[in-house]
């Protein structure tokens, strides 16, 4: 075994190691060399170093610890720790992510991407049969690899880190086959069909298996589901054995930026869209068209969490829909929702007849005891495909229910015998009459509402104990832009909403 350390402070290196790749800035730190471990060194035999140092604050998001990898490496390992401070009340405490890109470079976009556990895993190796969940396997080619750091925050005093890369010698040995899941499951045929879009595993930071997760799913009544692990698609070839007939399993990533996180719906197999970059770098809509061109939607999640880096600041221009209610109801989720019924007004205020951004709903389910399917987005669909399923949702024909119980049937018709749904437009003059009616299950207790443009305008008594009630209202399109429905629970706070048990998407009035 060859053993080295070097020391080195990032804060000494920044002035001249600034490299700005695009938009984004990022640190470079100095070249960890193991030029020493020359070709034909004993197969079997490690070659390490260790780099220490401390990044102040102020660093920039992404920090670099090239390393030069020879040739003649079957695996490259690294271990990293860094130091949590002494903070005064208020003040964020150390956090450090890391990852890591190969050979091919760390461009934006680039081909080079090889895994992120983000702060989820405090090692990680590579080789071309295996890897760490998170990271990529493969082959571990000579030349300049870089160890990506994140500080995500930075305590006033600085972050003391050290990182350690071990490099074992020997032939690669053989990548086994990869296999992923199929894009249609049996189905009904068009009818509704549940799904959770929005589910992390133990290839980033949850903490459940795919096979895991499967059984809940189905548990759950699910028809279909997305993965969406942070940052990375290591997970994408580890889900054929879980999807079946009676289960669709789409892939796709959850893009963790620093202003906001956005599904990737969808994807092609192996897709990687990159996260490196802000609302200020002018690089979103970039990454949105990579998303599409990869056969995705693109899902602004959360768009209102309060925790640090998750707000969605890159506005909705690029949505195909917005993820308004992400796991248990929350006052933040309210907020969501009131964002996304302005952007329904603001639709209907601009004249035009498509281009509006429907609603979702999903689980963000990482470990127990999250619930997988809660909510869960209720899509009507052509068939069990993906095709079918992101058409349903990017048209907005759906809605979103707490769990398998809470069915929700939603229409309204006018005219010589118009009738439209969820989603859809009942094309009637301004002052034609229309008939809005409600029919919910499995919601005992909650109050059934009516919304448009105005806000509530129907509020029904409190539902029997069986659960079920329908309900009519009219209204005219000259009256009411758009109706959609609320099922809510009743309220814990005096003066406030009860938390939602299923809301759906719009139903448009007027020609």
């Amino acid at each position: 075994m060859c053993t080295d350390d070097i020391n080195g402070q990032a804060s000494g290196i920044g002035r001249r190691s600034l490299l700005v790749t695009g938009a984004a800035g990022a640190l470079t730190l100095t070249t960890m060399s193991f030029a020493s471990a020359a070709e034909g060194t004993p197969e079997g035999s490690r070659s390490t170093k260790t780099l220490k140092g401390t990044l102040p604050p102020g660093s920039p998001d992404y920090v670099y610890l090239p390393v030069e990898v020879p040739r003649g490496i079957r695996e490259i390992k690294v271990t990293y720790t860094y130091t949590k401070a002494t903070v005064p009340a208020g003040t964020q405490n150390n956090a450090l992510d890391i990852g890591i890109f190969d050979e091919r470079g760390t461009a934006l976009g680039g081909k080079g991407f090889r895994g992120w556990s983000g702060g989820a895993r405090t090692e990680f190796f590579i080789r071309v049969d295996d890897a760490t969940p998170g990271y990529i396997p493969g082959p571990v080619r000579a030349g300049l690899w870089h160890i990506v750091l994140g500080p995500y925050t930075v305590a006033p005093e600085g972050l003391p880190y050290e990182v350690t890369v071990a490099l074992t010698h020997g032939a690669p040995g053989k990548a086994p086959a990869r296999t992923y899941p199929p894009t249609r499951a049996r189905g009904r045929g068009r009818a509704w069909y549940r799904g959770d879009c929005h589910l992390h595993t133990w290839y980033s930071d949850g903490r459940r298996t795919p096979a895991e997760i499967g059984a809940l799913a189905r548990a759950a009544g699910l028809d279909f589901i997305n993965t969406s692990d942070h940052n990375t698609h290591s997970s994408h070839a580890h889900w054929a054995d879980v999807a079946g007939d009676d289960l669709l399993v789409l892939i796709g990533e959850e893009v963790t930026t620093r202003n906001g996180h956005v599904l990737a719906l969808g994807v092609e197999p192996e897709t990687f869209i990159d996260w490196r970059y802000r609302a200020r770098d002018n690089r979103w809509a970039e990454y949105a068209r990579e998303i599409r061109r990869a056969g995705g939607l693109v899902v602004p999640a959360h768009p209102h969490a309060t925790c640090i880096g998750c707000g969605w600041k890159f506005g909705f221009g690029e949505a195909d829909a917005v993820e308004v209610w992400n796991g248990p109801y929350t006052p933040d989720d309210e907020i969501s929702l009131g964002d996304w019924d302005n952007t329904l007004v603001a639709y209907t205020r601009s004249g035009r007849r498509s281009g509006w951004i429907p609603a979702m709903g999903n689980s963000d389910s990482h470990r127990d005891p999250d619930r997988i399917g809660g909510p869960q987005t209720v899509v009507l669909a052509d068939d069990l495909s993906r095709d079918a399923i992101q058409a349903g949702i990017k048209a907005g024909r759906s809605y979103v229910a707490e769990s398998k119980d809470v069915e929700v049937t939603f229409t309204a018709t006018g005219g010589k015998g118009a009738r439209a749904g969820i989603g859809e437009r009942l094309a009637v003059g301004p002052d034609t009459p229309v008939t809005v009616e409600l029919r919910v299950k499995g919601a005992p207790g909650c109050t059934l509402h009516l919304v448009t443009d105005q806000g509530t305008l129907f509020t029904s008594p409190a539902l029997p104990a069986s659960g079920e009630s329908t309900v009519s209202w009219r209204t005219t399109p000259s009256y009411a832009a758009y109706v959609r429905a609320e099922i809510r629970h009743p309220s814990t706070a005096p003066g406030l909403p009860g938390a939602l048990a299923a809301f759906t998407n719009p139903v448009f009035l007027g020609e």
